[in-house]
C-alpha cells in the first residue's frame, strides 16, 4: 500500500493511494510528484476544495470514477466536458461543474487526519487559497 502526505494549509493528511482500483490514473499522479499548488473552495461539488488544471490532458480515461466522493477522498478529474481537476472533499459533495454533474476518478483515500478537514475546508472557504502539496509519503 502506497501511502500519499499531503500538506494542506496547515494541516497533514495522510492518504492511500488507489493503485488497484484506478492503476492509470494513479501512475500519472505519481509522475507529477512532488506536486504543490493552490487550492480554493468549489463552486458547485459542495464540502469541497479543487485545483482547476484548465486544458491539461494528462491522456487518461474514467477508471474508478465517482461523483459522490466520501470525506476525504481525492479525486481526479480527467477533462472532457469540463477541466482537469483535482477535487478533495471534506465533507458532503457531489461532484459538479457549470456543466452539471461530473464523475472523477477516485486516487486517494484518507487515513490520517480526518479531525482536521472540516477545519481545512472552513479555512479555505472563509479565508481563500491555501497551500497544498502532495508527495509519498516516508
Amino acid at each position: 500500500m502506497m501511502l500519499i502526505q499531503i500538506r494542506a494549509g496547515p494541516y497533514e493528511f495522510k492518504g492511500k493511494l488507489e493503485q488497484e482500483f484506478a492503476p492509470k490514473t494513479c501512475a500519472k499522479f505519481l509522475e507529477l510528484l512532488p506536486y504543490k499548488q493552490q487550492v480554493i473552495h468549489s463552486r458547485w461539488s459542495g464540502e469541497a476544495v479543487w485545483i482547476p488544471l484548465g486544458d491539461l490532458d494528462l491522456g487518461l480515461e474514467f477508471e474508478n470514477h465517482t461523483s459522490h466522493p466520501s470525506r476525504g477522498d481525492v479525486l481526479l478529474y480527467p477533462g472532457g466536458y469540463s477541466e482537469t481537476e483535482f477535487l478533495f472533499a471534506y465533507g458532503s459533495s457531489c461532484f459538479a461543474s457549470k456543466q452539471g454533474q461530473l464523475a472523477g476518478n477516485h486516487i486517494i483515500t484518507l487515513t490520517e487526519g480526518h479531525e482536521n478537514l472540516m477545519l481545512f475546508g472552513r479555512l479555505v472557504l472563509w479565508h481563500g487559497a491555501q497551500p497544498i502539496e502532495f508527495s509519498l509519503s516516508k
